[in-house]
């Protein structure tokens, strides 16, 4: 009979240790894409060509397969607990000259990346901000 409690006492340590956490699991924020902001936006304007575009905005993550003429920056964030946020700009060209930009989302908000417990300290000086380019385009400078 000892011996049956003693079993059954240990297979319901663990399985409850095993499977079931009262703690929860651990997520995180995970930004995918181009990280557009208001500022890199609004240094773009009509008539720029492709090689200054890239210089503000850097390459484009999607270019349209079929028309040359369109490139798409995405930044998407999902952050662990609160959702997701999506940010999009594509800019359309005549040519090698930008003729429309449209945005999509939120592109005032700042983004903020959260450290995990056991990731370093904002203080430490070892995080990566996510920096927007101080750029002019060449026919400005």
């Amino acid at each position: 009979m000892q011996k049956l409690t003693k079993i059954v006492t240990l297979t319901v340590a663990l399985l409850l240790a095993s499977g079931c956490s009262y703690f929860g699991v651990y997520k995180r924020d995970i930004p995918q894409g181009n990280l557009v902001t208001a500022e890199m936006v609004g240094q773009l304007r009509t008539g720029m060509t492709r090689d200054d575009v890239i210089y503000v905005m850097g390459s484009p993550l999607l270019e349209a397969p079929f028309d040359a003429s369109q490139w798409d920056y995405l930044f998407y964030l999902d952050k662990a607990y609160e959702g997701t946020e999506r940010r999009r700009v594509t800019l359309t060209f005549d040519g090698n000259r930008l003729v429309d930009i449209q945005r999509e989302g939120d592109l005032d908000g700042a983004i903020e990346m959260r450290q995990g417990e056991s990731g370093p300290s904002p203080d430490a000086g070892t995080s990566t901000p996510l920096a927007t380019p101080n750029a002019v385009p060449a026919d400005q400078r």
